[in-house]
């Protein structure tokens, strides 16, 4: 009964363990560092350590450094960050594949040896017309049956520096006719000139993925190399590295499905282009699901890893929905933060009837879902900001906030009735006056009548001056991610609005990243990263009060 309730990758785990295939379990979670990591990595990093956490394994952290013509320094720490930011712990395992760059030119020489490798002369582009198709087999090089001596010295030169990019290539010596087109030869190093961001110089060949990875598992005795589906076709290459070379107790590949997340952009070529182009101000802006944008948008590690177990493990392809990862941002923070006065669209509401030095300071519970949270006390003034949504001078049908004539509830105050308005010379109001009844106060036990309308406010005079920006998908959601036309990506021009004069409670004014609250009626925010300072400060909405996920129960 048991497996019933474990995912299918566990099950694997779990006849191994008791076959005797392993004695223990070692994951990995295999980067490159050629940009900053999304939300659908977060899915294999958590897997990989919830393994390896579960089964009282090792986690490793590797960056597949193989391709010196995209990585960064700059990426290597951004996914230190966002790792170490989600909880999975490498403890003193951090690797490089660059690190096993000796190792793996000792297998390729071994291959040779062995005449399952050679040197060959072929273009990329006379490679790919030699390959064959999915229903007609390739053909051999003619430079396949070189000999082990000729082969030896070649790839020797080709480490020498001896030869331009793409002039020579290794490959594996496997089947030209295999129905697999990655068995059909491939190659497995290339020629390429150029520095690398861990081993500077020191080489002038670089492996191949499909050639690295199996070999970088196998030196860290990897039990589990859990991969994404697009991995599949090239288990049988993974299989015959580490056998053809090998290695004792050779990891074993597992696939599951990928994270996918509707109407969303992960495509780094894609992101990187945003950037440059200014469109949005880094990897880590907030509209991004990257994992930076995440954080910085005020999502928390815990609200990411709900999600992930909410997806789940499997072999099948789906999509979750933005609605799904808001859902859980908001069950995680909503009994963990304050619930904050903060007024995005400040009117000004003068209460006539009230002294004009006074100054009174209203007890508020922090959060009424949760007494554990405490209370605090905001100031209470004559002068006072309301949304400008909480008055209308002509109310519209069921409208039970301030209009002329209305009585309404202060939050935590008083009852105010509106008396009359100030307008500018284009007609808007620019100031709302009412007169308060000071019997009413919050807590007093007042019971003479009711109202059915209550609204959030800020005392004028100690209300701190705030930017706050609200997000919404970078994507124009009814197009879809990409324009078929042109590849390029269908944006939302609205996708971040910027507030410069709103004004929040007193409370706030010591905020900083990455603390978060509830603005009472307006949604969760958080403490921006990047831009806001003391004396300065900025907010990004991590997300709206209203959900439309809903959990299915059984």
């Amino acid at each position: 009964m048991e497996n019933e309730t474990k995912n299918f990758i566990e099950q694997i785990i779990d006849r191994d363990l008791a076959e005797g295939v392993c004695d223990h379990v070692q994951t990995r979670f295999p980067p490159e560092p050629n940009g900053y990591l999304h939300i659908g990595h977060a899915k294999s990093i958590l897997l990989n350590y919830g393994l390896a956490k579960k089964y009282q394994g090792q986690f490793n952290l590797r960056f597949d450094d193989t391709n010196p013509t995209k990585e960064k320094t700059e990426f290597v720490e951004s996914i230190k960050e966002d790792v170490a930011w989600l909880g999975a712990d490498w403890e003193d395992r951090l690797f490089f594949a660059s690190d096993y760059f000796e190792t793996m030119y000792e297998c390729a020489v071994f291959l040779i040896k062995k005449g399952k490798a050679f040197v060959c002369d072929l273009t990329a582009e006379e490679i790919r017309e030699y390959r064959g198709t999915l229903t007609e087999p390739g053909k051999d090089s003619p430079y396949r049956d070189r000999s082990v001596a000729e082969n030896l010295e070649l790839f020797e030169n080709m480490k020498n520096g001896l030869y331009k990019d793409g002039e020579k290539v290794l490959r594996a010596r496997i089947d030209m006719a295999s129905p697999n087109i990655n068995m059909r030869d491939p190659v497995i190093y290339r020629v390429a000139h150029m520095g690398h961001h861990n081993t500077g110089d020191t080489w002038c060949i670089y492996p191949m993925y499909d050639f690295a990875h199996p070999i970088e598992d196998a030196v860290e005795h990897v039990t589990h190399s859990i991969c994404t589906l697009e991995f599949e076709d090239h288990r049988p290459l993974y299989n015959w590295v580490v056998q053809e070379c090998e290695f004792d107790h050779p990891p074993k590949q597992i696939e599951f499905a990928k994270l996918y997340l509707k109407n969303v952009v992960t495509g780094k070529r894609y992101i990187k282009k945003l950037v440059e182009d200014g469109t949005v101000d880094g990897w880590d802006d907030p509209r991004l699901v990257s994992i930076s944008g995440l954080r910085r948008r005020g999502y928390t590690p815990e609200s990411i890893r709900k999600f992930v177990e909410l997806a789940g493990v499997s072999k099948s392809n789906s999509t979750c929905e933005m609605p799904m990862l808001e859902y859980c941002i908001r069950e995680d923070l909503k009994l963990k933060r304050p619930r904050m006065m903060a007024v995005l669209h400040p009117l000004k509401l003068v209460i006539d009837n009230y002294p004009e030095d006074q100054v009174e300071y209203m007890e508020v519970a922090n959060n009424q879902e949760n007494p554990e949270l405490g209370v605090r006390t905001v100031p209470f003034s004559r002068e006072l900001y309301i949304e400008r949504e909480d008055f209308m001078e002509v109310p519209v049908k069921k409208y039970f906030r301030l209009y002329p004539g209305n009585e309404v509830r202060l939050m935590n105050g008083y009852f105010v009735t509106c008396t009359g308005v100030v307008k500018d010379a284009e007609g808007n109001v620019t100031e709302v006056h009412c007169t308060y009844d000071p019997e009413t106060r919050s807590g007093s036990g007042f019971t003479g009548r009711k109202v059915k309308g209550t609204i959030h406010w800020v005392s004028a005079r100690h209300g701190v001056k705030a930017e706050v920006r609200l997000y919404e998908n970078i994507v124009d959601e009814e197009k879809g991610v990409y324009n078929e036309e042109d590849g390029s990506l269908n944006l939302n021009p609205n996708s971040l609005t910027v507030l410069k004069d709103c004004y929040l409670e007193p409370n706030l004014a010591g905020a900083s990243a990455p603390e978060s609250f509830q603005f009472v009626r307006n949604g969760y925010f958080c403490v921006d990263s990047k831009d806001s300072r003391p004396g300065s400060l900025v907010f990004n909405r991590i997300v709206s009060l209203k959900s439309s996920f809903k959990i299915e129960t059984k």
